[in-house]
């Protein structure tokens, strides 16, 4: 397996709740957040662990061994998440352009539209 990118930020939610959001984007009456693009698909759970870990399957067909790792905790003294994204893959290593694009693609989506969602 090899890792193609990681980034840690905070989400102004508790754990438990950043969780609900990546378990089902689409939930009835949580905000939207997770707009695909032509190239991409809605992500399948391949594992979780509620409310500290959770696996989704590649956003891209092209792509189809790349999994998005998430892992959540509790930030000290606040009710925020923390929350790590890190991408893997156990399939060919992407060129240097796609690999960017990746990374800034699961950056905008987690560190901007899901942070959006919560009304930061």
């Amino acid at each position: 397996m090899h890792v193609l990118g990681s980034r840690r930020r905070s989400q102004p939610a508790p754990p438990h709740i950043v969780w609900r959001s990546l378990r089902d984007p689409y939930e009835a009456g949580s905000r939207p957040w997770l707009e695909l693009r032509d190239d991409e698909v809605a992500p399948r759970v391949v594992a979780g662990y509620a409310p500290v870990l959770l696996i989704w399957s590649s956003l891209w067909p092209h792509r189809p061994l790349d999994r998005v790792r998430f892992d959540l905790a509790r930030e000290p003294s606040v009710p925020d998440c923390a929350l790590r994204w890190t991408l893997t893959t156990d399939g060919e290593l992407p060129s240097e352009s796609t690999l960017g694009y990746l990374r800034h693609r699961l950056n905008y989506l987690i560190n901007n539209r899901l942070r959006l969602s919560y009304g930061q």
